[in-house]
């Protein structure tokens, strides 16, 4: 029963499609590789980030390290790299606090090799296709 009821808070009432599991590990992958969504789109150009800079400070502590077909990938500058340890991680933004978030996924992106967080589907692929199938 605890089962159908979690199921039908998160699937119905959060709308979520993923369970979270797991926890920190400290590996400092998810500093390393950012993707910033923005409204509903990633960031995709240097003068949009730079937009982006004045409205929260936030995103002052990012850098651009690359770009893909996703959008610019940015490196968050208060990881320490020796340590992998993040500098301000008491003081550390609500972006930082509630990673990782489903929304990862939805826009293709993916969890670091190493990290100690999980996502499992909601419903199983076999549960889809049934309603699928009806």
């Amino acid at each position: 029963m605890f089962k159908l009821l979690k199921k039908i808070f998160f699937k119905h009432i959060l709308r979520r499609k993923y369970y979270r599991t797991g926890h920190c590990i400290g590996c400092g992958e998810c500093c390393r590789q950012i993707y910033v969504r923005h409204v509903k789109n990633v960031v995709q150009t240097e003068e949009e980030f730079e937009k982006l800079k004045l409205l929260h400070p936030f995103y002052t502590y990012l850098k651009v390290i690359g770009k893909d077909d996703i959008g610019l990938i940015f490196e968050c500058q208060n990881l320490d790299i020796a340590t992998n340890k993040c500098k301000i991680h008491k003081k550390r933004p609500g972006i930082c606090r509630r990673y990782p978030v489903e929304e990862i996924f939805m826009m293709g992106g993916e969890l670091g090799k190493n990290c100690g967080y999980k996502f499992t589907p909601i419903e199983s692929f076999e549960e889809v296709f049934k309603s699928l199938q009806k």
